[in-house]
Order: C-alpha cells, then structure tokens, then sequence
C-alpha cells in the first residue's frame, strides 16, 4: 500500500470531519468515494491518534427503534494539528499586556490584529452586491484557515460559520479576539451581525448571525436610536430562533 496515499486520504478524511462535522461514516465514504471498510480504517486510526472522538447523533422528530447513528468530531488535538497558532506565546503575550496597560490595551491590540482583514476586504465589499458579501467573507476567512461557510438563516437572514480558529485557547482566555472580529464583520457586511456561539467558549463552531440588509433598514427607520445595537435587523422573535438554531449545530459539532 502506497504509505503517501494513505496518509493524503486521512488528512481529507480529518479535514473533512473539521469541516462539517459531526459527520457519519457512511456521509464520509459518500464525499470521498471510499468502501466502508477504507473509512472505518482511517477512523479508527484517527481515533487511536486522539485526532477525533465518536458522538451520539441526537433524535430530530419520530425515529424508529435502530441505534442512533454514530457520528464523529474533530478533538482540540485534531483542531490544532491543521495549524499550530503558538498559543503559549500569545497568551503570555496578552496576559503582559493586560497587566502592564489594562485590559483596553489588549481591546485595541484585538482590533488592530483585525485591520488587517478590514483593509484587504473593505473595497472588495463596496463593489460586492449585498447579498453575495457573507459569502466573499467566508471565502476570504476560509483563505486565512478558518474553514467558513455561508447559508441562508430562513428568516431573510444569514449565518456565517467558522468550522476552525486558529486561536481559539488565547480567546478563551482573551474575549477581546472575538467581539474585535465580531464587530470587524459588521463593519465589512455593512449590516448589524450579532456572535451567537464561538469555539473559544466551548462550542464546535463560531456561528454569527447577520441581519439582512433590508430587515436592518427598515428597523432603523422604525426605530432610529436601535440602528447601532448589534442585534438591530433582528425581531423579538427572529434573534432566539436563530440563537437555538446555531447553538444546536454548535453544540453537535462541540468538543
């Protein structure tokens, strides 16, 4: 057996479960045009490497007496075999910070590592229809190893996924990361975005809603002081719907 092969095949496998997992062995043998037992090799080599873990999938609707199906998702061991962010370094890079200058010191170092992204994407957006601008940003996310995905909420809205973070241990431990991104999207997609689940707090994606550009004007004509809060563009209803939507693919996908 060609030792290189087998290897290229689990690394697409691993990606694959990092990806849009948690996933079946079936799913996975289906996109990668594999047997059964060429999957079940690859996983049970990925599970003895600590690069996956098995989970129960959960019951949606009336299901029959057969076992739940098993699913694997990636583990941080996997996560962090894509790409090593030298956590250890930052982190005491941050904790020094905070302590020396207080923790808007480590809020602005947040956003000025995100100005980066603004300023490659901030003309692109302007020339990018509206609707098509979550779907450049996860492209361009996607390019800086954060394997993003764009899709349709169902309520006029979209989510924007972000499958990997390269930093996720330094956010965990430094918020700042994460709302400076956060608020870096809204200010590319132009519209209100509200983070509803994030790696870096124990979830298996971070999931961003974003307001439809239409639904957001028209709640700032309704109610002008209300423009600037990120949940503008969300209705009473729509903003928990979308919250249980995300958290149920996050927590699914979780650690």
């Amino acid at each position: 057996m060609d030792i290189t092969a087998e290897r290229g095949t689990r690394a697409r496998v691993a990606r694959l479960i990092l990806e849009h997992g948690p996933v079946t062995a079936a799913a996975l043998g289906e996109r990668l045009g594999l047997t059964p037992a060429a999957v079940r090799r690859h996983l049970d080599a990925l599970l003895a490497e600590g690069m996956i873990e098995p989970r129960t999938a959960r019951p949606r609707g009336q299901r029959g007496r057969g076992r739940p199906a098993k699913m694997f998702a990636i583990t941080d061991a996997g996560r962090s075999a894509f790409v090593h962010a030298y956590d250890d370094l930052a982190g005491s890079a941050l904790r020094f910070l905070a302590e020396r200058l207080g923790g808007e010191a480590v809020s602005e170092f947040a956003r000025a590592q995100v100005s980066g992204l603004v300023g490659r994407l901030e003309a692109l957006m302007r020339e990018v229809p509206a609707e098509q601008r979550v779907r450049v940003l996860a492209e361009a996310l996607s390019a800086e190893g954060y394997a993003a995905s764009a899709s349709a909420t169902g309520k006029g809205g979209e989510q924007l996924c972000q499958h990997h973070c390269p930093v996720a241990h330094v956010a965990a431990q430094f918020p700042q990361l994460c709302e400076a991104e956060t608020e870096a999207f809204a200010r590319l997609l132009g519209t209100p975005v509200q983070r509803l689940a994030t790696i870096a707090n124990g979830d298996g994606v971070c999931t961003t809603h974003v307001s439809s550009h239409a639904l957001a004007a028209r709640h700032a004509r309704s109610d002008p002081a209300a423009a600037d809060s990120p949940t503008a563009g969300l209705s009473a209803a729509e903003l928990p719907a979308a919250h249980l939507s995300s958290t149920s693919t996050s927590k699914e996908s979780g650690r």
